[in-house]
C-alpha cells in the first residue's frame, strides 16, 4: 500500500479530460487518483474530488472508486505508512474508567461486527448552484455517495471504556493534520447520548472492501443520517469530555441559521446559529441529463434517487411540464432507511419542443422539498427541487 498510495502517487494524478458544471466558473478537470476512477477535481491540496453525476444512475451503491473525497487540512490524506496495521492504533481516553488502545484487528475480533447502508453527503453538496454566490467549494451535485459500511458500534467501544458519570460529549480526531501550527485541527464532537446510539459505527469496510485510502482507511466514523462533516476519516483518537467542546470546526465552523429552514435572506446575518446536523429531504433525476433529446411519442422510463435523514421516503412525485401537473412515481425497495431510494416513472412526450422535468420527495414525517433554494451564508443543506430541462424532437 505504501508504494502504491504514497504522496508521489497523488502528485502524478493527471487530468484525462475536462467538464463544465452548469454554473459560473464551472470548468473542472477529471483526474484519476489512487484507487479512484477519473473524478471531478475541485482542489489539489488537500484533494477534493466530486463524483460525476452519471455514476448515480449506475447503482444505488456508489462504487468505492467513484466515491467523493473531501478533506479540510493541507496534510491530507495522511501518509500510508502511518496507517499500516503495525503502526495504527485507536485510542479512547478522557472521562472513561479504562482508557483503551486498540489495533483495528482487535476492534474486529473483540466487538460484534455490524453493517448499515447509508448516504454520506457533504454539507456543501450543490453549493455552486446558490444565487447569490457563497464562499466555499463550488460543488455540483456529486459530493455524496451511498455505501454499505461495516464496522463495530461506537457505543460498544465506549461502554468497554466505561463512561464517567460526568461525560457530556465525545470528540473525534483523525490523522489528517494542518500544515501550519496555528491552523485548527479538524475535530468534531457529538453529545454522549448520540454517541451511544447503536447505529453509529467505527467502520473499517466500505462496500465489502477495506476503506479506500482517500475515504478514511483504516477506520472512520459513520453517523447515518448526518452530514459528512461528522464522518471523521482515519479516526485514531476518541476523547470523552465533561464540558462542551469548543473547537473551530464546531463553532464558528459548520453552523447554520437557527430556524426550521436553516435559511436567511441573502445579504443578512443570522441572529443565532446551531451546528449543522441531520439531512433534509432530497431527490434527483439521474437517468436523464439536462439538455438531453427525447423522442415525441416514445415512452421514456425516468429513474432517480431520493433520501432523507432516516425517517424514510414516503413518496416521490414527478412532473414533465415544469411543475404544472404531478403524478406519483413508483418507489423501489428500501435497502436501508439511510440509503438512496430508487424511484421510476414512465412518461411519453406528446409533442416536440422544450420540457422541464421535476421530481419532489416527501418523507414519512411530511417533510418535503421547496421549489426555490433556501439561502444561507455557507451554502449548506440545499434541497430544493432540481429541474432538468430537455428537448423533445
Amino acid at each position: 500500500m505504501t508504494a502504491a498510495l504514497g504522496a508521489a502517487a497523488l502528485s502524478r494524478g493527471l487530468a484525462a479530460d475536462f467538464l463544465t458544471l452548469p454554473f459560473a466558473n464551472g470548468e473542472r478537470p477529471l483526474v484519476k487518483y489512487p484507487q479512484k476512477r477519473p473524478l471531478i477535481r475541485l482542489t489539489t491540496r488537500p484533494p477534493q474530488l466530486e463524483t460525476p453525476f452519471s455514476v448515480f444512475n449506475e447503482s444505488l451503491l456508489t462504487p468505492n472508486d467513484a466515491f467523493y473525497v473531501r478533506y479540510h487540512l493541507t496534510n491530507s490524506p495522511p501518509k500510508p505508512e502511518t496507517l499500516q496495521p503495525d503502526q495504527f492504533r485507536l485510542t479512547v481516553k478522557g472521562k472513561v474508567a479504562t482508557p483503551l488502545t486498540l489495533p483495528v484487528e482487535e476492534l474486529k475480533t473483540r466487538f460484534e461486527n455490524t453493517e448499515v447502508v447509508a448516504v454520506n453527503q457533504c454539507s456543501g453538496n450543490s453549493r455552486g448552484f446558490f444565487t447569490p454566490r457563497v464562499q466555499g467549494g463550488q460543488l455540483g451535485h456529486g459530493a455524496m455517495g451511498c455505501a454499505r459500511w461495516r464496522g463495530v458500534r461506537l457505543a460498544d467501544v465506549l461502554k468497554a471504556a466505561g463512561l464517567d458519570a460526568s461525560a457530556k460529549q465525545v470528540v473525534f480526531n483523525g490523522l489528517d493534520t494542518p500544515f501550519l501550527p496555528a491552523t485548527p485541527d479538524f475535530l468534531k464532537a457529538i453529545d454522549v447520548d448520540q454517541a451511544l446510539d447503536p447505529e453509529l459505527l467505527l467502520a473499517f469496510e466500505q462496500n465489502g472492501e477495506p476503506l479506500p485510502w482517500l475515504n478514511g482507511f483504516p477506520l472512520r466514523l459513520v453517523v447515518p443520517g448526518h452530514y459528512g462533516t461528522y464522518w471523521i476519516k482515519h479516526l485514531h483518537e476518541i476523547t470523552v469530555t465533561e464540558a462542551e467542546f469548543k473547537g473551530f470546526f464546531m463553532n464558528p465552523g459548520y453552523r447554520i441559521p437557527d430556524d426550521p429552514c436553516a435559511a436567511i435572506e441573502p445579504g443578512t446575518t443570522p441572529k443565532r446559529t446551531v451546528p449543522i446536523s441531520r439531512f433534509n429531504v432530497r431527490s434527483f433525476i439521474t437517468s436523464v441529463e439536462a439538455g438531453a433529446t427525447l423522442k415525441a411519442g416514445v415512452q421514456t422510463l425516468v429513474r432517480g434517487i431520493a433520501f432523507d435523514d432516516g425517517h424514510g421516503i414516503r413518496e416521490v412525485v414527478f412532473s414533465a411540464d415544469g411543475g404544472r401537473s404531478w403524478r406519483a412515481a413508483e418507489l423501489g425497495k428500501a435497502v436501508d432507511k439511510y440509503a438512496f431510494r430508487e424511484w421510476t416513472v414512465a412518461f411519453t412526450p406528446e409533442r416536440a419542443g422544450p420540457l422541464t422535468l421535476m421530481a419532489k420527495a416527501t418523507n414519512r414525517l411530511g417533510q418535503s422539498q421547496p421549489f426555490e433554494p433556501l439561502w444561507n451564508p455557507s451554502g449548506y443543506m440545499r434541497n430544493c427541487v432540481e429541474p432538468v430541462s430537455v428537448h423533445v424532437a
